[in-house]
């Protein structure tokens, strides 16, 4: 349930809830008289209280304290006994002690007892007159010359009318003592469905400016509470996430200077050492000077290569770098592509070769040049890690109903079982041979940066000592999309 529907069954519950009770308590309280007591409360009788307290609050004692001198003129007493006779009522005039008009012979002792069933505070008490009750109010005056006055006004009350009168007292008692719970009850219970998850809310909004990140926000209550927690909870997720992905870049970051700092120190303690071999005089020929000074090149190089692929890769990482997209045939691209790279690995005594599985003509949304980068990073693992006097390297294609299956196969070391799934870790070599190869370790990290950018998917197979595969999946386009394309 909503807070707004909830107020407004709660606010009409205030008025309803009371008004039942004291229907249901008028209702019981008429049984009992009519069953027990054998008394009835007619409309009659209803009727004739309404009149009698609608008579007095005519008889306004304003106009009176105003000008009490017409309850001494005789024509205003003739009026005023009319009016009220006509609901059995009387009016006594009292100035000072005296008795100075009355419909209605009473005694001393009388008036007295009117006048102390005002005193009492009850500004129509009931007072017993001669055996009979009546309702009684009392009107102060100050008369002109200085004296003071009372009247007193009487109203007969038959047993019916008394019963009735009680009646009409109890329903009202009922009514605001019901009223006044009811208040109390729905205020009590509509304050625990809001106060309760505020509070819980209160206590996990406390934990979090604690730094307790666990702490979870249970929704309850109302609709507006519930999406008030349920905003509440996925900010605290939003906020632990958040933690937990600076804590891991953090230790990435850490790991990452670890790593570039120990793979920059082997071609830095190379070049320091040439540098000291030519200053100390050891390289004494031009002939050595060349080749020392060719050595600190090629370092050089390397450094520098691996400063480019880890600006590479961190700028994947942090999705710096801009992908452009564009219709490409798989095929023709890895034609090209095997032309570009056969030359220089023939020269390493490897054979590079394309083995077209397709059924035809295929195409994928690419970036040519960073999937250049892929391929060249893998290429050279396998140039770089051959131990076979014929090496071999194929780029073989296939396809799946959604995707272009791109693997690039080898026939050198393999990586061992254990060391499989780390490949694709930054700064991963598998064994010490493969530690003193030059490179930056990013290649294949940087690989599989690029073909997630491209939502696909890389993976390796391999087997010691008879090759490696690396297997790239790429989302294919519909032959027809891509006509239309092109």
């Amino acid at each position: 349930m909503d807070l707004k529907r909830r107020l407004i069954i709660s606010n009409a519950a205030i008025v309803v809830i009371p008004v039942l009770i004291t229907l249901a308590a008028s209702f019981a309280f008429i049984f009992i008289l009519t069953r027990v007591f054998n008394t009835d409360i007619s409309y009659e009788s209803i009727k004739r209280l309404t009149r009698i307290e609608y008579e007095f609050f005519r008889t306004d004692g304003g106009k009176l304290q105003e000008n009490p001198e017409m309850l001494l003129e005789k024509e205003f007493q003739q009026h005023l006994a009319a009016r009220l006779s006509s609901i059995d009522s009387h009016v006594v005039v009292i100035k000072k002690h005296d008795i100075v008009f009355s419909t209605k012979n009473m005694s001393k002792i009388d008036v007295e007892k009117c006048l102390a069933t005002a005193k009492r505070g009850m500004m129509r008490g009931t007072v017993e007159l001669e055996g009979s009750s009546y309702i009684v109010k009392v009107i102060s005056v100050a008369f002109r010359d200085g004296e003071q006055g009372k009247v007193i006004l009487l109203a007969h009350l038959g047993e019916e009318d008394i019963i009735t009168k009680k009646f009409l007292l109890f329903v009202l008692v009922v009514f605001v003592v019901s009223f006044l719970a009811t208040n109390v009850l729905l205020a009590f219970v509509f304050s625990e469905r809001i106060l309760k998850p505020l509070g819980r809310l209160k206590a996990a909004a406390v934990q979090i400016s604690r730094g307790n990140l666990d702490h979870e926000v249970i929704e309850e209550g109302d609709a507006e509470i519930r999406e008030l927690c349920r905003s509440f909870e996925q900010m605290r997720l939003k906020l632990k996430e958040s933690v937990n992905a600076q804590m891991k870049y953090d230790e990435n970051r850490k790991i990452l200077v670890s790593s570039i700092s120990h793979d920059l120190k082997t071609p830095i303690t190379s070049i320091r050492g040439y540098v000291e071999g030519i200053m100390d005089g050891v390289a004494n020929t031009p002939e050595k000077v060349e080749k020392y000074l060719n050595t600190i090149y090629s370092k050089a190089a390397q450094i520098d290569g691996m400063i480019d692929d880890l600006l590479l890769y961190s700028r994947l990482d942090l999705k710096q770098i801009p992908f452009n997209f564009e219709n490409v045939d798989i095929v023709k691209y890895f034609e090209d592509s095997v032309t570009e790279n056969e030359a220089e690995l023939e020269k390493a005594g490897i054979r590079l070769r394309l083995i077209n599985e397709l059924k035809g003509c295929r195409h994928v949304m690419m970036d040519r040049e960073k999937m250049q980068r892929v391929v060249t990073n893998i290429i050279d693992n396998a140039r770089k890690y051959m131990n076979k006097p014929a090496g071999e390297v194929d780029i073989i294609l296939r396809e799946t109903d959604s995707a272009i299956v791109v693997e690039i196969k080898d026939n050198g070391s393999g990586i061992a079982k254990e060391d499989l799934h780390h490949i694709f870790d930054r700064f991963y070599r598998a064994d010490a041979s493969r530690s003193r190869t030059s490179g930056s370790g990013l290649g294949l990290a940087i690989a599989k940066q690029i073909i997630e950018g491209h939502g696909g998917k890389i993976w390796a197979r391999s087997r010691e000592n008879e090759g490696t595969s690396i297997m790239m999946s790429l989302k294919k386009i519909n032959q027809k999309v891509a006509e239309v394309k092109r």
